[in-house]
């Protein structure tokens, strides 16, 4: 265990093949299914529709449980249960903030309990690596729910000054009702990073998991009612795009926190102020630049470079798909990259050894070796992968294109899967130009040692985190969002807090004695 605490303290960058696997609990290759239902009001429901859907293995595309098909019947049930439990006397609105607290850290805890089980349900449903859920996504959801454990009873107002015999403050109070549309790359931490600000500052939720990965929410379900937290507080409904459209419609759900791709966040952002002008946040897609100096340690920024964008089997919004190098190191980085790819393992996500599992769907699939195909069609020099892997499941080959030009699809769109762009650039005003010009804005990074030329970039950069000498490091202290289509709002840390919260000011007289 001392080990895997190391590794946990490294952060997320130490996800890579050096890493022992030695410190973690094998899994459990063949977990059983414990809920598929709709989770209202602490208890267990069918659809109203009596409609299922099925979840798939990626592993092997073949079925693994039927789910209950929530639809816009069950958003009204589910907003009617939270809409009771935050009514002003309910156990939820009367409970001291620092029993809020309490609750988180409980339900922290829970995972913890079942972090073997909860690791190989995501590996089974989603496809990553166990190593990966086990060491990363678990400990981490717990880590967030903890952090905003302790903001609990500390998400507090302020006393101000005021002309004349009045004295005003303000109160923090939570928005109430909040519709939150979770992704299928990080499942369970996604759950995490929106019940956690929501529970501390004292709302109400009615969350939507990705149909294609809905068993880790649902078995989070029945933790929170062993947690404690009062029947409709959180609430979770799975099924398809019509359940996510009732929530960004309801005249009663207050507020919609989104994370997935720019082309919904659109739609959800114009859906809500069609009805009660809902607050929205969305975390959205990423072409993040990846700029890489020529003064750099050529091992480290390769390596670095490539857990950049392959982790999660390049299933991230904030990837380092666009990856900049100066003209001097250009032709022996693009070799180095080369040989990293050909050398990362692939194969059944279970094996501790394996670096990379399936993609999620045959969606994606499909549409990730279609954008491989427009790359070489447009003249991109393919110097790695190319191709699908394996005869069963949704498997790419890690995949590395040089010569990329700016103008190419794959450098313009978000490929969401295992493909590595190295583009080529000369001078720093060239290269920040380039990497701003893009309708995304989620992340970016620089490698160099030289401190003057990476704050440059850092204030150049139109992006909402900058990573310097690293990659992929996020913690629940630290913000995360993006500029420009990549969303608005940010999650974790304090500033993760604001979208849960409503300011009220409060004046009062003071009375004056009689002159």
């Amino acid at each position: 265990m001392a080990m895997l605490r190391a590794f946990l303290r490294s952060g997320v960058s130490s996800l890579n093949k050096k890493f022992s696997t030695a410190a973690l609990p094998s899994p459990n290759t063949n977990p059983e299914v414990l809920y598929t239902g709709i989770f209202i009001n602490n208890e267990w429901h069918k659809s109203k529709s009596s409609k299922t859907f099925q979840t798939i293995n990626p592993t092997t595309g073949k079925p693994i449980a039927e789910i209950q098909e929530g639809g816009k019947a069950d958003i009204d049930v589910a907003v009617q249960a939270a809409r009771e439990a935050f009514k002003l006397g309910s156990p939820w609105r009367q409970m001291d903030a620092s029993d809020r607290g309490v609750l988180l850290n409980r339900l922290a805890s829970l995972i913890d309990r079942d972090s073997v089980y909860l690791a190989s349900l995501e590996t089974l449903d989603n496809g990553k690596p166990y190593s990966n859920a086990m060491a990363f996504d678990v400990p981490a959801s717990a880590k967030v729910l903890r952090y905003y454990a302790g903001w609990a009873d500390k998400n507090h107002g302020k006393t101000i000054a005021m002309d004349g015999p009045y004295f005003s403050y303000t109160r923090h109070e939570p928005v109430g009702v909040c519709g939150q549309i979770i992704p299928w790359n990080f499942p369970l931490l996604m759950l995490a990073w929106k019940l956690g600000p929501a529970l501390a500052t004292g709302n109400v939720v009615i969350l939507k998991p990705a149909e294609q990965t809905p068993l880790t929410a649902l078995y989070i379900a029945q933790l929170v009612k062993e947690a404690g937290f009062p029947p409709g507080v959180v609430n979770i409904v799975p099924g398809f795009g019509n359940a996510g459209e009732a929530i960004v419609n309801h005249p009663d759900i207050d507020k919609v926190a989104f994370t997935g791709s720019t082309e919904v966040g659109k739609l959800i952002q114009q859906g809500a102020g069609r009805t009660n002008l809902k607050r929205v946040t969305l975390e959205l897609g990423g072409k993040s630049p990846n700029i890489i100096l020529g003064d750099v340690d050529m091992n480290y920024a390769v390596e670095q470079a490539h857990f950049g964008l392959f982790f999660n089997m390049g299933q991230c919004c904030c990837a380092g798909s666009r990856t900049f190098v100066e003209d001097s190191i250009y032709d022996e980085f693009v070799e180095r990259s080369a040989e990293r790819a050909k050398k990362r393992t692939i194969g059944n996500p279970f094996d501790l050894s394996v670096e990379q599992g399936p993609q999620i769907d045959n969606e994606q699939y499909n549409k990730i070796l279609g954008l491989i195909k427009s790359g070489q069609k447009d003249g991109a020099k393919l110097v790695a992968g190319g191709s699908a892997h394996g005869k069963e499941g949704y498997f790419i080959q890690p995949t590395v294109f040089a010569d990329v030009k700016d103008d190419m699809t794959i450098a313009r769109e978000e490929i969401f899967g295992p493909v590595q762009q190295i583009l080529r650039f000369k001078s720093l005003d060239e290269v920040l130009e380039r990497a701003n010009k893009t309708d995304y804005g989620l992340a970016a990074a620089v490698f160099t040692k030289d401190i003057d030329r990476a704050n440059h970039i850092i204030q150049g950069l139109r992006a909402g985190t900058v990573w310097v000498n690293c990659y992929n490091i996020i913690n629940p202290q630290a913000p995360f969002g993006g500029f420009k289509m990549s969303g608005n709002g940010r999650e974790l840390g304090e500033y993760g807090l604001e979208a849960y919260t409503e300011v009220k000011t409060v004046i009062v007289k003071i009375p004056q004695k009689n002159s």
